[in-house]
């Protein structure tokens, strides 16, 4: 695959020969020849000539700090990160590249990179030239500031700047005046310094809260979303004017399937987005429409993202997210490929993965998550994509292997648990299915996520409505409502309803969250069409539920959100159904049967079988029709037998068998 080579960037200025004396980790030493003696410039100036250009990549040095004091360890490294990555000419080596090198070398991926080892790092990751800081304490009270840049290649220093402050809460402030000095010197034009850099009075954040913001994006990065989000929360507490932390757990709610609570962090940083950088605003913008569901927007902006920074991930794995949700599944697969290429991290990995199991890649899937593991990644999503490929080819240990391995994580138990839980319901077994949902919705309560433990009991909601259960549909519908009345909650809730025959309140639902979300793109456009069909489908109304349904059809495919399955196309056909359009209906269900990948473990994947058989009946093709009910009960063999859908089966098989006798 394309993705496994990482794109290196070289600079522009003419290499002297290196030689690498490799000795223990921190000790490696660099023996220079042919080249002249490395060069020295005063704080302020730079070498005639020596500038970093368009390509060019920076690898950041930890801050050498002589203060004493522990505040500023790792906090001034993360706001010299957010001040040069406002340019968009330097590229600035991300933390899980530095992380995956230092293990190649030898050193653990949290080790304190000096001036000596960064320059190491600069020339293993393919990078450019090693920016330095440091900070030490003058009399009065107040702190020198100096930042250097140096190639990776000579050591030749670039430049030097000096900057300092009256007091601690000034730091900074001299930071980011160093920094923008720093990179007018480096070669970046003044009027693009000016563009791309906010103000400094809108910068300046409180020192102890960006220190444990810097530890959370760490910990994140290492270990995932549940354990970094102490400290984020720990940040807004400091100092609650701080955008950055809001906009962390915007994206860690997402994924923790909580999008009310989101929404709350989304509009907040949204709020603040005047105080960051011209790209953190652009993270802030896109991850508002995110939570507001206003796509055509959110594309907007990871467009332009993409145009101001082409060299960032983010923008590229977001876009991909989008057109994931509207069915462009190419697209959005090419949209991953980019990001992984751009970083190399465990959420580009899974995405890549995950996408190629949509579109039915299983081995192009398999070598993505081979390739994350070999390099020592490992996590949720990556787990996820691989209980799914285990599902598609029947392999129960693999299956069972990874559910254990959630076992007592939380944030990762609940979502495993779920995943099986819609395994058993797929093979009619809904007692086990009931029982593992239930271990779901407790492991998240424990975690501390109601929104979540109602969606996977909302889940298996729908799933009673599936298989004719109703008034447990409407039972756990209720019960999920009662943990949260959260927006997707909300949703799957009024689908499930419908499904059960529940038109006023399905409605209800309906109705509540067109106030509350007026501008979200898959409720108008994929799920409230896919809903309002179902009720008109209740009520008979044929030609209605058609024309509902045509709205969604342009995105009946989409992925991502936390129900899709094909279902438009599900419902599509039980409507020819009703109106007796034998081959149409057939045609829609064959859809799920092509698109395995997407339909994955859900129930809809089982019942499917059955509803071709119907459609192949009422088609008048009884041996197709018997080969789709066999399929179906060979699924189901193991069903428990009281499922009122499986009793109606086989009846109706029953049935289709004597008429076939007869003949």
């Amino acid at each position: 695959m394309s993705t496994k080579t990482f794109r290196r960037r070289r600079f522009n200025l003419p290499f002297p020969f290196i030689a690498l004396i490799v000795l223990p980790c921190g000790a490696t030493v660099l023996a220079q020849t042919n080249s002249t003696s490395a060069k020295v410039v005063p704080a302020g100036q730079a070498i005639e000539g020596a500038r970093l250009g368009e390509i060019n990549t920076v690898l950041l040095a930890d801050f050498d700090n002589n203060t004493g004091e522990g505040i500023f360890d790792d906090a001034l490294r993360q706001a010299l990160a957010i001040e040069l990555e406002q340019s968009p000419l330097l590229n600035v080596l991300s933390d899980r590249k530095v992380s995956e090198t230092l293990r190649t070398m030898g050193c653990p991926a949290t080790d304190h990179i000096t001036p000596a080892i960064g320059r190491e790092l600069c020339l293993r990751a393919g990078s450019d030239g090693v920016v330095a800081g440091t900070i030490s304490n003058l009399p009065g009270g107040h702190y020198r500031l100096e930042l250097t840049a140096v190639t990776c290649s000579s050591g030749d220093t670039l430049v030097k700047e000096q900057r300092e402050a009256a007091k601690k809460e000034d730091v900074l402030k001299a930071l980011h005046q160093a920094s923008s000095s720093l990179r007018a010197s480096l070669g970046e034009s003044l009027s693009s310094v000016q563009m791309f850099d906010v103000p400094a009075e809108n910068a300046t954040f409180s020192i102890e809260a960006l220190k444990q913001y810097s530890t959370g994006i760490a910990v994140r990065r290492e270990k995932g979303d549940t354990p970094t989000v102490p400290y984020l929360k720990r940040a807004i507490e400091i100092d609650p004017n701080f955008p950055l932390p809001y906009a962390e757990l915007t994206a860690i709610y997402r994924n923790f399937r909580q999008p009310s609570l989101a929404l709350e962090y989304a509009s907040k940083a949204y709020q603040l987005r005047d105080r960051v950088s011209e790209r953190e605003k652009l993270k802030i913008t896109g991850i508002y429409y995110l939570a507001t569901g206003d796509l055509d927007k959110e594309i907007q902006n990871y467009e332009l993202w993409q145009t101001k920074y082409p060299r960032d991930f983010q923008p590229y794995n977001n876009l991909g997210n989008d057109y994931a949700f509207t069915g462009q599944l190419e697209k959005s697969l090419a949209e991953y490929q980019q990001a992984l290429l751009l970083m190399p991290s465990l959420i580009s990995y899974a995405n890549v993965a995950g996408m190629d199991i949509n579109l039915n890649r299983l081995d192009a899937a398999d070598a993505s998550l081979e390739e994350a593991f070999a390099n020592k990644l490992d996590g949720r999503y990556l787990r996820q994509n691989l209980y799914w490929l285990a599902f598609l080819r029947g392999d129960v240990a693999q299956m069972q292997k990874q559910v254990a391995w959630a076992a007592g994580k939380p944030g990762d138990e609940d979502a495993l648990l779920s995943m099986q839980s819609e395994t058993e319901a797929y093979f009619g077994r809904l007692i086990k299915a009931r029982d593992f949902t239930q271990q779901a919705v407790n492991s998240a309560v424990r975690a501390g996520s109601k929104e979540t433990a109602a969606l996977w009991q909302v889940n298996s909601a729908l799933r009673m409505a599936e298989v004719g259960n109703i008034s447990r549909a409407r039972d756990e519908a209720n019960a999920a409502l009662a943990l949260s009345s959260g927006r997707d909650v909300k949703l799957i809730a009024a689908f499930a309803l419908a499904r059960a025959g529940d038109n006023p309140r399905a409605k209800t639902l309906v109705q509540e969250l067109n106030v509350d979300y007026p501008t979200d793109f898959l409720l108008r456009l994929y799920w409230r069409p896919t809903i309002n069909a179902a009720i008109e489908l209740n009520r008979g109304n044929v030609a209605q539920a058609l024309k509902e349904l045509e709205t969604a059809a342009p995105y009946e495919l989409g992925v991502g959100t936390f129900v899709d399955y094909l279902y438009p196309a599900y419902v599509r056909g039980e409507v020819y159904l009703h109106a007796h359009q034998a081959d149409a209906a057939a045609a829609e269900f064959r859809k799920l049967l092509d698109h395995p990948g997407i339909v994955t473990n859900f129930m809809t994947g089982a019942l499917v079988h059955l509803q071709l058989g119907r459609a192949y009946a009422a088609a008048a093709d009884t041996a197709k029709a018997k080969a789709a009910y066999q399929d179906f009960f060979m699924l189901w063999k193991d069903a428990d037998s009281e499922i009122p859908t499986l009793k109606q089966a086989k009846a109706e098989y029953s049935k289709l068998r004597g008429q076939h006798h007869v003949e």
